[in-house]
């Protein structure tokens, strides 16, 4: 059976694709140009007249700004790398699957500096436009399936009970993180 776990302020302390925008506004102050689009749509979303996906994808749009992207990738990792908390570090397996709302693109070199399986939203890295839906909730579940049919997750582990819901009840044990505390839940008694 397989452990399963969440990225962001799972185990990873912050939220990589903050932290991704931030070091790329470092990198190119024209970043900053997106800020009205990436307002209009946290508004727009807030309001109920856009849905995650699409508010993502004016969040992501100052992608369009960077200019090798792959490269800016490699050494955001070189540098966030230590953002991995130790808990994960000391039961981290080859067989360990990191299921995320965060871009594909962004994750993706983990597989090889973790050893592990990447699932993720797939978005376009030139352009900030999702390719797939946002992998969270539900879809979480249904991408898992697609690429590890018939094969159940042992454990799941999450900083978020209303994020991550589904998957606490599709594991077989459920484990919410809060910083570096780990604590077993009770399926039974998980509300959203």
């Amino acid at each position: 059976m397989i452990n399963a776990y969440d990225f962001d302020e799972t185990i990873y302390d912050g939220d990589s694709s903050i932290d991704f925008y931030f070091f790329c506004l470092k990198k190119n102050k024209k970043v900053l140009l997106d800020i009205p689009s990436q307002i209009k749509g946290v508004i727009l979303y807030k309001l109920k007249k856009i849905d995650k996906t699409a508010m993502k994808e004016h969040i992501f749009s100052f992608l369009k700004r960077m200019n090798s992207v792959d490269d800016l990738i490699d050494e955001f990792w070189n540098i966030k790398i230590i953002n991995i908390k130790e808990w994960y570090k000391k039961q981290q397996k080859s067989s360990d699957v990191i299921i995320s709302a965060s871009p594909e693109f962004l994750l993706k070199p983990l597989e090889k500096k973790l050893n592990v399986k990447i699932i993720a939203s797939i978005v376009d890295k030139k352009t900030g436009k999702f390719i797939s839906k946002n992998c969270h909730d539900y879809e979480k579940i249904k991408r898992y399936e697609e690429q590890y049919p018939n094969q159940k997750i042992k454990n799941f582990y999450s900083d978020s009970i209303s994020a991550d819901y589904p998957m606490f009840h599709y594991a077989q044990n459920a484990y919410l993180v809060k910083k570096n505390e780990i604590i077993k839940l009770d399926k039974n008694k998980i509300k959203k």
